[in-house]
């Protein structure tokens, strides 16, 4: 099929007629977008249950930390236990 000289005009007329049209309605649909709110909420009963979760990981945290200054305290015993045996008795000894 040939495309004749009458088909390039009238492709221009749709596009422009489509371009007119459809700017408007994408433009308005942004800002439709952006009005909504960004942020989804949240259940009540899910937004308490969160904030049980983050109580009970700070308080894992918590001893976590205490059980890790338990272990430096006991290795540092144990070192100056080792540094302070007398030179003839072996460390087995003791």
């Amino acid at each position: 099929m040939a495309v004749e000289g009458v088909m390039v005009p009238i492709a221009l007329f749709v596009c422009a007629a489509v371009t007119a049209i459809g700017v408007p309605i994408a433009k308005a649909f942004a800002r439709r977008l952006d009005r909504e709110p960004r942020q989804a909420s949240l259940p009540p009963e899910i937004s308490g249950r969160l904030e049980r979760m983050e109580q009970s990981i700070d308080s894992i945290a918590i001893e976590v930390e205490r059980i890790s200054e338990g272990q430096r305290f006991t290795t540092k015993l144990l070192a100056e236990r080792n540094n302070a045996a007398p030179p003839g008795v072996s460390e087995r000894e003791t």
